[in-house]
């Protein structure tokens, strides 16, 4: 049977006001009514079955009510029984006066709680009058029994009869009035328990006619299934004219408080149900967090070593197509995952809200994948990132100039490959053994020359050395076949060198047995050869390549030009001279009727040689004009662009600075109400999503700049990958800002928090502030809590909330403007539970909203399990799959542990330590 009294140790605090004036009308009862035998048999047996049910519980009863309470102890005992406290210890002499004490020690109990007994003493109790002990015990039962049944602002007996009423009014033939005859019939007795419990009664087949039948039905269902006491006969009932009011009330209590206990059960395994469904969600947003939270950390971990792999290409169209591979990753790969890390901190912080909200602890990832953790990879990421973009850059560079000096390379190893052609065969032949002296002079004169020449071609012989060595400095990839042909060159160029040393010797040796030969000649010969190094120098360097990256650059290239052909009249002018030189000595020999023998004997450099790489420098002017004009239009292009771009990064790079300081204000000012506040930045984040083709113009105005190789841009400060992060942040912060928003709504609805209330924690909040970062330290949060007024060491603060200006003043007096640091860590443990260091706005007011705001707890879980299992330290497996719905009964099931207590029975289930781990004080 339900204890239902165990509240009543909370009734010392009841007035003397209206219960005491109720109970002095009920005891005001007509005396004279008790002297007629039929009621007082009905009392008799009603109050002695009633006693018997409460001091069975203590292991005893009684026979006959006014002898077996003579003494004063069962007196006693029942009252401790039925009030759950401790009465003083009784007296167990024999003597009258003894029992008169115990009996005065019960009244004086009785009237403890509030009864005034009126003309009730302790010798009539002694003396067994039949009468007053009757009334003795109405009195009991109508305080412990009656007095605390309440139905929608009514109470004891008027509470009682409107809570049956209620209960039968959907039966027919049952019209309850009273506590007298509109029970007499039995029907209204069988409606109660067919309303609680159906299954006990057909209520279809009693009849009004057929009372005794009905009767003993409802009184032998109530004892057999109900635990209550048969206090009634069917017939002492049925034969009265008028049934005992007081028998009966008693009777009907029995059944109130016994179907009282089936709505407490009700209510907690509502209560539960309530708890369970909160946490079963709170684990479904772990799991979902948990799944995000390892794909883009497991992203993360596939894309940096992609990004860490500095394996270089050997030729510009592979690293291009890196280049390429790197902008799809830019532009395809990257951004939904941009998306997915801010909902995952969205997630993150709606969940750890909801905890609060539930009182729970707070969320904590597994071991890798908090919130810090995905930062810290993403930071890693962009590191990677970035220094995976530079590398490219500088690796196109590094190729772009290879392959500029293997051209070079091969540009002057074929001139000097060339000249070289037949020059070994000539310094090794022996013609000057049969020429005349003449000849001979011819022969030294003209191997001076080619010393000359040879001296002439030392430089370039060491500039290809240079390229050579620089290519290999620079990790060529075909620096082998490179330096074979530098070594040949270098070997044959040796050899030369001993070649000319040898025959200069051997021509000194026969030099003196020879004349010298034309002057003219030899004046030819000196002057042609520089002029046509010259020559094959311009040549050179008019079809040199070129690369250039500014427009200042081509610039100085056009003015060396320019000068260079300002110096072609000049050299015009020597080659004339030369070519006289030439035509004198066709003159002096048609003169002098001289045969000329052939070629000058002092130089292989002949007048056609000469007009003929002469004419070659004047067909490569003007292309060298129209190379450089085409350059320079590139320049002018790749300068056109570099403006489009700054124009554009102008304008954006401010716009989103400026976003972002509005939303930085907009967090922090008040103005209307949150739903206002959430409505005013949602249309701000449309307008900020608008925005996104001018920065996609711009992505693409950047991959013209990168396809046409443009690495600097002096118009502009800002960089593409500057402002991808400034959009990027953009975009998370007014994200954020609106989550915030949301979760203050959800705070308030589900704390019942004013718009006032939130608008005061704002402005404390914004107060202490100083900085405007949107959180506060330590000793900001601090004081922020002593302004609103909340101090531990002050109960009459904890109790109340926020106090007026005189108490808060008188507060800080008494106080020191200070929090107890004990205190104030706890608080902090509670708002910043990851040890950050910063509070938030809405950890604050989650704050300030928990210490007003009743929640669930451990302790209420308990006690609602403990109706559960009838008072019972463990559940069983059957008790929760009647009591709760299926799912939530086996949640139950699947997560508690045995019950190992000394009372513990096969399948007992400990719901005390499953209920501690729902709030976070143990493991679940």
């Amino acid at each position: 049977m339900v204890d239902y009294h165990a509240a009543n140790n909370q009734n010392q605090q009841y007035s003397s006001g209206g219960s005491q004036m109720y109970m002095e009308q009920e005891n005001d009862w007509d005396r004279d009514l008790l002297l007629d035998p039929a009621w007082e048999k009905q009392q008799r047996k009603t109050f002695t079955a009633w006693c018997n049910s409460h001091l069975r519980k203590a292991g005893t009863q009684i026979e006959n009510i006014e002898e077996d309470f003579r003494d004063g102890l069962k007196l006693m005992l029942l009252l401790e029984v039925i009030s759950g406290e401790r009465l003083p210890k009784p007296e167990r002499g024999k003597m009258r006066v003894h029992k008169i004490n115990n009996v005065n020690k019960a009244l004086d109990f009785i009237a403890s709680k509030g009864v005034k007994l009126v003309s009730i003493g302790a010798e009539e109790i002694v003396d067994g009058n039949v009468k007053m002990t009757l009334g003795m015990i109405w009195t009991i039962i109508l305080r412990f029994a009656i007095q605390d049944i309440s139905v929608e602002e009514t109470s004891a007996k008027e509470g009682l009869l409107l809570w049956c009423q209620r209960k039968t009014a959907p039966y027919k033939n049952v019209n309850v009035q009273n506590f007298h005859i509109s029970w007499k019939d039995g029907l209204a007795f069988n409606a109660l328990i067919h309303r609680h419990r159906p299954e006990l009664i057909d209520y279809e087949k009693l009849r009004k006619d057929d009372p005794v039948t009905n009767l003993n039905n409802a009184f032998e269902v109530a004892e057999k299934y109900l635990d209550i006491p048969k206090m009634l006969d069917a017939e002492d009932i049925v034969g009265t004219l008028r049934p005992d009011e007081k028998a009966i009330m008693t009777y009907v209590s029995c059944f109130y408080h016994a179907f009282s206990g089936a709505q407490k059960a009700e209510t907690a395994a509502n209560r539960i149900c309530k708890v369970l469904a909160v946490n079963q969600e709170n684990e479904h947003l772990m799991e979902d967090y948990e799944k995000l939270a390892s794909d883009l950390l497991e992203w993360i971990r596939r894309t940096i070593p992609w990004l860490e792999n500095r394996a270089p290409e050997k030729t510009m169209a592979e690293m291009q197509q890196k280049l390429e591979d790197f902008r799809d990753y830019r532009r395809v790969h990257k951004p939904p995952k941009v998306q997915e890390k801010c909902q995952l901190e969205i997630n993150f912080n709606t969940l750890q809200t909801k905890l609060r909200l539930s009182n729970r602890p707070a969320f904590m990832p597994s071991e890798g994948r908090m919130v810090s953790d995905i930062n810290s990879a993403w930071h890693n990421l962009e590191g990677a990132e970035k220094g995976y973009e530079e590398w490219l850059l500088n690796e196109i560079r590094r190729l772009e100039r290879l392959d500029h000096l293997a051209e070079k390379f091969r540009q002057k190893a074929t001139i000097h490959e060339s000249w070289t052609a037949g020059k070994e065969s000539m310094l090794t032949q022996k013609d000057y053994e049969t020429a005349s002296l003449s000849e001979v002079k011819a022969l030294l004169k003209k191997h001076e020359a080619f010393e000359s020449d040879l001296a002439a071609h030392q430089d370039r012989v060491e500039q290809i050395a240079a390229i050579a060595q620089e290519l290999n400095e620079l990790d060529y990839y075909d620096a082998p076949s490179v330096n074979a042909r530098c070594q040949k060159i270098c070997e044959q160029w040796d050899l030369l060198g001993s070649l000319t040393q040898s025959r200069r010797e051997s021509l000194e040796r026969t030099e003196k047995q020879l004349e010298s030969i034309d002057g003219l000649y030899l004046e030819y010969a000196k002057r042609a050869a520089p002029f046509n190094n010259w020559m094959e120098g311009a040549m050179e360097d008019l079809q040199d390549m070129f690369i250039v990256h500014n427009i200042e650059e081509i610039q100085g290239l056009i003015t060396a030009h320019e000068q260079f052909k300002s110096t072609l009249p000049e050299a015009n002018k020597e080659r004339e001279s030369i070519q006289a030189i030439q035509a004198e000595v066709q003159k002096i020999a048609r003169y002098n009727g001289i045969k000329l023998s052939g070629n000058n004997p002092y130089t292989s450099i002949t007048p056609e040689s000469i007009d003929s790489k002469w004419d070659k420098v004047q067909q490569l002017v003007p292309q060298r004009d129209k190379a450089l004009q085409e350059e320079l239009g590139r320049q002018q292009s790749n300068d056109h662009l570099r403006r489009q771009f700054a124009n554009q990064a102008n304008v954006i790079g401010p716009w989103i600075q400026n976003k972002m300081e509005e939303i930085g204000r907009i967090s922090i000012e008040m103005n209307g109400t949150l739903e206002d506040q959430l409505t005013h930045l949602r249309q701000y984040e449309q307008s900020i999503i608008e925005y996104k083709p001018k920065i996609d113009q711009l992505e693409g105005d950047y991959q013209l700049i990168q396809e046409a190789l443009i690495f600097d841009n002096k118009y502009t400060a800002y960089t593409m990958e500057h402002l991808r992060v400034g959009w990027e942040q953009l975009l998370t912060t007014i994200a954020r800002t609106i989550n915030e928003i949301e979760n203050q709504i959800l705070t308030r609805d589900a704390k019942g928090i004013s718009q006032e209330q939130l608008h005061e924690y704002r402005a404390s909040f914004n107060h202490f502030d100083k900085d405007h970062s949107g959180v506060l330290a330590a000793e900001e949060f601090k004081a922020c809590l002593i302004s609103l007024g909340y101090d531990v060491e002050n109960d009459k603060q904890k109790r109340t909330g926020m106090m007026d200006s005189d108490d808060f003043r008188a507060l800080l007096i008494s106080t020191g403007n200070s929090l107890g640091d004990a205190e104030f860590a706890r608080i902090m443990g509670i708002v910043d539970p990851n040890n950050s260091g910063a509070v938030t706005f809405q950890a604050f007011i989650d704050f300030m909203s928990r210490e007003t705001t009743d929640t669930d707890t451990a302790d209420q879980v308990i006690a609602s399990f403990k109706i559960l299992a009838g008072d019972k330290n463990y559940i069983t497996a059957e008790e929760l799959r009647r009591e709760l719905p299926p799912d939530q009964a086996e949640y139950c099931i699947a997560r508690m542990a045995p019950y190992s207590g000394p009372d513990a029975v096969p399948g007992a289930l400990d719901y005390m330590s499953f209920s501690t781990a729902l709030y976070g004080e143990s493991d679940l």
